[in-house]
């Protein structure tokens, strides 16, 4: 099965930049729309962004304007660059690929944590 690996995460403060990068084992990005996710504590998974194979994005209404997710299918590597980053930001963020069944291509990573802190 498909993993995605999550990196860039950390501590930043409030009105602070972070960009994340999601890898996934073996040349598949190229091929699905990709989302990034996030769950805060006592929370429920959320769709965060998405982009498809085409490049057209999505965004949740929280992050619009301030979130921008995009791919280097080259590099098999999709990104969230974060900015002006909020304490409501704080969560761990994933990626996958979401498909029309509801099911995901790959598995659930380790995610990256973001603590936004001042």
């Amino acid at each position: 099965q498909v993993q995605f690996v999550e990196f860039g995460g950390g501590l930043v403060q409030p009105g602070g930049s972070l960009r994340l990068s999601c890898a996934a084992s073996g040349s598949v990005i190229r091929y699905y729309a990709m989302g990034w996710y996030r769950q805060a504590p006592g929370n429920q998974r959320e769709l965060v962004a998405t982009i498809t194979i085409g490049g057209s994005t999505n965004y949740v209404d929280s992050v619009k304007g301030r979130f921008a997710i995009s791919r280097d299918n080259a590099k098999n590597t999709v990104y969230l660059r974060m900015n002006s980053l909020k304490p409501e930001d704080t969560a761990v963020y994933y990626c996958n690929a979401p498909l029309s069944s509801g099911d995901y291509v790959g598995s659930w990573g380790q995610g990256t944590q973001v603590t936004v802190s001042s």
